[in-house]
């Protein structure tokens, strides 16, 4: 049970100094830190002479210009502290042993407890590699320990507290050696913990900082990634309304063009009627598909939406997206070329969200256009199917027809690669080629509990 609180502890000290952390603090020298020396400089050696004119220093035989050479390598010492911590975090430890071995008055002044207390935070705050901070902070607090101990236990530091505490009483429970050795110990555990402890904390914030400045940049990287797969998304989207746009109303000004062109080339009385009729239908195919897609440029023109007065010329032209409510007014212009549809609806199909009943209307649309384009047949049947109650609830559309391929009408292809589009953004099935007997299947269907998330989906 020991041995697992011990493990315990280290884990967790461990944890708390991030020894396997890689991450580099990286740190340069600036002419903040030059500022900082100089100042402490200043500080340091105005602070000795003030000491000195008290008579604090009297008891030092050193020449001044040795402690004044002491207070200047110390804070030196401070400016390459962020450039090379551990290595000044050194060289403070063995500053602060030699010149209390030597100039022990001068190594107690408040400057220089100082210099020492923010180079051991240094060399804890800005250490490169994390285990040779706590392996060279470690040896130093060792260090700076067994020589304290060196004095109270060899050295003349107990006599020379007997001699400073010779008149005092102290305490009935706590004799004034202990309690001034008890007090020194203290002092300097919390002094160099404080430091180290300080400094890791320190170390841990910088850590925290570039850990969210490196997710903000990622972030910010991955927004602009989403941003153009937007631009890319609408520019599919826009690209397959404006195919299926014009597709559609070319292919019945096509059919229409070449019904009144054989009517009139028969010359009989009785067919002008029939190509004036053919040519009307032209005009009005066109008249529509210039304003659907002029709606659509005004959708785009204005993503805002903004409301227009009833009865104005751009209320009229943006008019709504095509929904099912629309079908069988395509359906009826379709059998007016000549291509006789049927049409079934099974299930509540009127329960469809308006981006997929768009996306159903879409699909019909291309593969009838394609109907009359590409192929011989004179019926087709569109089959439109909801089910909520199966195992993966699902919305199916289905066009089938009874021909057969027309020679010298193959298309570009665009027109079904739309439509296989619209099924990947809904994540759906698609079947589209010729069928087994006779003619020609599309069917898409679509998962009804699936979560669409591309910036296409919407439309």
């Amino acid at each position: 049970m020991t041995v697992h609180d011990d493990d315990g502890s280290s884990g967790r000290l461990a944890t708390f100094f991030a020894t396997d952390d890689d991450w580099e603090r990286e740190g340069s020298i600036t002419l903040g830190d030059w500022l900082v020396g100089a100042v402490v400089l200043v500080a340091s050696l105005a602070t000795m002479e003030l000491i000195r004119g008290v008579g604090t220093l009297d008891s030092s035989d050193a020449p001044t210009w040795v402690e004044w050479t002491a207070v200047v390598i110390g804070a030196a010492l401070l400016v390459f502290r962020r450039r090379f911590p551990l290595t000044i975090a050194l060289l403070a430890g063995l500053h602060m042993f030699v010149t209390g071995v030597w100039l022990p008055t001068v190594m107690g002044l408040l400057p220089m407890q100082i210099i020492y207390f923010v180079a051991f935070f240094a060399g804890a705050a800005w250490a490169r590699r994390r285990r040779d901070m706590v392996i060279v902070m470690g040896l130093i607090t060792l260090f700076m320990f067994a020589w304290l101990s060196w004095q109270f236990a060899v050295g003349s530091g107990i006599d020379e507290i007997r001699e400073a505490t010779a008149d005092t009483e102290g305490s009935s429970l706590i004799g004034p050696v202990t309690a001034y050795v008890l007090l020194t110990t203290l002092m300097n555990l919390l002094y160099f913990a404080g430091a180290i402890v300080g400094g890791q904390v320190a170390w841990r914030g910088a850590r925290q900082k570039a850990e969210l400045a490196e997710q903000a940049a990622t972030i910010a990287a991955q927004s602009g990634q989403l941003q153009r797969r937007a631009v890319i998304d609408e520019r599919l989207r826009i690209a397959r309304e404006l195919h299926d746009v014009v597709a559609h109303h070319v292919a019945v000004v096509g059919v229409q063009a070449a019904a009144g062109r054989k009517l009139l080339e028969r010359g009989r009385p009785d067919d002008i009627e029939g190509a004036a009729e053919a040519l009307g239908n032209v005009e009005a195919s066109a008249r529509e598909g210039v304003t659907q897609m002029r709606s659509l440029l005004g959708t785009l023109r204005d993503p805002a939406g903004d409301v227009e007065p009833l009865g104005s010329a751009s209320a009229e032209v943006r008019r709504p997206e095509p929904r099912l409510e629309d079908l069988p007014a395509l359906l009826d212009e379709v059998r007016e070329s000549g291509l006789r549809v049927d049409y079934q609806a099974v299930g509540p199909v009127e329960d469809l969200s308006l981006p997929l009943a768009h996306s159903v209307y879409r699909i019909v649309q291309e593969a009838l256009a394609n109907v009359r384009r590409h192929s011989t047949a004179d019926r087709a049947q569109v089959v439109l199917r909801v089910d909520r109650a199966a195992s993966a609830p699902y919305a199916e559309v289905e066009i089938t027809d009874n021909g057969r391929p027309r020679h010298g009408t193959s298309g570009s292809g665009l027109g079904l690669l739309g439509v296989r589009e619209r099924a990947a953004v809904r994540k759906a099935e698609v079947d589209i080629g010729p069928r087994a007997v006779q003619g020609f299947r599309v069917r898409v269907r679509f998962p009804l509990d699936s979560l669409v998330t591309s910036a296409g989906a919407a439309r």
